[in-house]
């Protein structure tokens, strides 16, 4: 939803009903990930996409039947790879899309939402899309973390202990920025079957923090802020660290980068979703920061910039200071993948491609020469 959100905000404020499409639950080679969604206007205008191009047309139909006649439906699209052209379906994966009619009374959390996803403030919307009774379809209950314990709820998915399972599970969901469905009993058992709910995790954007303020670091910068990650570039230099030279990112710190990174994890704002980039290529620099990340009880991602020589010594290095072997198999250095990458920019994307990797659990092999699935699922 986060995509087609200005548009269905918009609409929903002058309480014109919406028809929207969102995929809960995806197999295969599914193109588009849980959350994708397709509005359908009120003038009949279509905004974002569910399968990019696949089957987009029967869901554009099937939304508008929903607007007009209110009941939402649960649509599963798949079929196998042989028969996939002539269903529409070309890559052959398989997705739920969840169609329902959206105005101020079947969401009126809507704007709040909204709010809460603009300034990121994570917040996760549980809508209930399958049900042995079918008037309890739709049903949606929003829920925001309150300290570390505690949440508050709005809606109800239609009975106490359904809405405190939910309350439960949900947290774990939005913790980890992930979007997914999950499978109940009628009254929200969890060893029971035949309720289904889609759990929206709208969290803040990932952080990428790159330390070194150098070219290769701007050029990261860039990409990590196009792949949607919250971006900071640290150095300790403030000659070099100015927002001048890093238009892309969210900011730029002058500070020694392990006394920052030490105060971030403190803080609590470095998590498992958080990419650590050391570019810095002096061991004044790198050897502490990197002892720091490297010992931090979850983060998604530390790499090193360096050549080989570089990174034999910095190993050396670090051992010295007492990180452990099972502390430096967390380290990627040199840093990125193996693409001939030559100048910043190419080498940007070496690196990036190397995040994606390691989030999809992909190999980095080129396509044309491996066999199988496309699409890796964690």
């Amino acid at each position: 939803m986060r995509e087609v959100l200005p548009e269905l905000l918009a609409w929903w404020r002058q309480g014109r009903p919406v028809g929207m499409g969102t995929v809960v639950a995806t197999w295969r080679s599914a193109p588009r990930p849980a959350g994708a969604a397709l509005l359908v206007g009120p003038d009949g205008e279509a905004v974002g996409s569910v399968s990019g191009g696949c089957v987009e047309g029967a869901v554009y139909e099937l939304a508008k039947e929903v607007v007009a006649d209110g009941s939402p439906v649960l649509q599963r699209y798949g079929v196998t790879d042989d028969e996939a052209f002539g269903v529409g379906l070309t890559c052959g994966g398989i997705l739920d899309v969840f169609v329902e009619r959206v105005d101020p009374t079947t969401f009126p959390q809507l704007e709040e939402v909204a709010a809460d996803i603009a300034a990121g403030r994570p917040v996760a919307v549980c809508t209930l899309v399958e049900h042995p009774d079918a008037r309890r379809v739709g049903a949606r209950m929003v829920i925001r973390p309150q300290g570390a314990h505690a949440t508050a709820v709005s809606g109800s998915l239609g009975s106490e202990r359904f809405d405190a399972a939910v309350a439960d599970d949900a947290p774990g969901l939005l913790a980890n920025g992930r979007s997914e469905t999950l499978v109940y009993g009628a009254d929200g058992e969890r060893l029971g079957e035949g309720a289904r709910v889609f759990v929206a995790a709208y969290a803040p954007r990932p952080r990428m923090v790159v330390f070194g303020a150098i070219d290769f670091a701007a050029a990261l910068a860039r990409i990590g802020a196009f792949l949607g990650y919250q971006v900071t570039v640290c150095d300790a230099r403030p000659v070099f660290a100015t927002r001048s030279r890093f238009p892309d990112a969210d900011e730029v710190v002058v500070e020694w980068p392990h006394r920052y990174l030490r105060a971030e994890a403190d803080a609590g704002r470095i998590n498992a979703r958080t990419i650590i980039a050391v570019l810095t290529h002096d061991p004044k620099f790198d050897v502490p920061v990197l002892e720091v990340a490297l010992r931090l009880p979850e983060v998604a991602y530390v790499g090193a910039m360096g050549s080989r020589r570089t990174h034999d010594d910095r190993l050396e290095r670090l051992r010295a200071t007492g990180v452990t072997d099972a502390e430096l198999a967390r380290l990627s250095s040199p840093i990125g993948l193996d693409l001939g990458a030559r100048t910043p920019e190419e080498t940007a994307v070496s690196i990036a491609a190397e995040i994606v990797a390691l989030r999809w659990g992909g190999g980095g092999d080129r396509l044309t020469l491996t066999q199988g699935a496309i699409h890796h699922h964690d």
